[in-house]
């Protein structure tokens, strides 16, 4: 398997004459399992492909399954005032991925050192190039604590905005605003001391460090 499976035609029933939103999707499911589906099918690609950016398509594989496994089982306990559930299911997928820190780690300090990882090569379809101008990046998020590397990486990658990011971690906004600001600063300060970022400082740096 090299990733999630396509929506299926009909797996969000219409209701009312529009689409159900992630929270009814989530609470008809309780008494119909199979609209669950539904949820997967809207999701799962955008899970998947963070989980690979961080991991390597391998692993979002399993992170991918399991994330959604562990939201069907505890679906009972969800808020449905939060109607979107994608922070939800990043924080889930945030703590799976928490369990391999190790191996991220690993892989950011090999593609710093060596410029290409099989790891960092299935986050983009980038030439070797891009690779090389990827390491001095790798280098900087190698060096940060896994909770600001959470809240850096799930605003640069996976688009959540602060309050998703604290709902997702279920942290205050405050403690967001903290670790993010650390975590640019750190990453501000590892780029702009490291030789080999040049010409890249002006398309990366605003993303990453502001």
């Amino acid at each position: 398997m090299t990733g999630p499976p396509p929506a299926r035609p009909g797996t969000e029933r219409e209701g009312e004459g529009r689409a159900r939103d992630d929270a009814d999707v989530i609470t008809h499911s309780l008494d119909e399992p199979e609209l669950f589906a539904g949820l997967y099918d809207r999701h799962a690609p955008d899970i998947h492909r963070y989980a690979a950016r961080r991991l390597g398509e391998g692993a979002a594989d399993d992170i991918t399954a399991e994330t959604f496994l562990i939201a069907f089982r505890t679906r009972d306990r969800y808020d449905t005032a939060h109607r979107l559930a994608r922070p939800w299911l990043y924080g889930i997928a945030a703590n799976l991925i928490g369990k391999h820190r190790r191996t991220e780690v690993r892989a950011l300090k090999a593609l710093a050192r060596t410029g290409h990882d099989p790891v960092a090569a299935s986050w983009s379809d980038r030439s070797n190039d891009r690779l090389a101008v990827q390491a001095p990046l790798a280098g900087a998020l190698a060096k940060l604590s896994p909770g600001d590397r959470h809240v850096l990486l799930l605003v640069a990658w996976a688009d959540l905005g602060y309050q998703e990011v604290a709902d997702a971690l279920r942290i205050p906004l405050g403690t967001v605003r903290s670790r993010l600001n650390r975590a640019r600063r750190k990453v501000r300060e590892s780029l702009t001391t490291d030789p080999a970022f040049t010409w890249a400082e002006q398309e990366l740096t605003p993303s990453w460090t502001k």
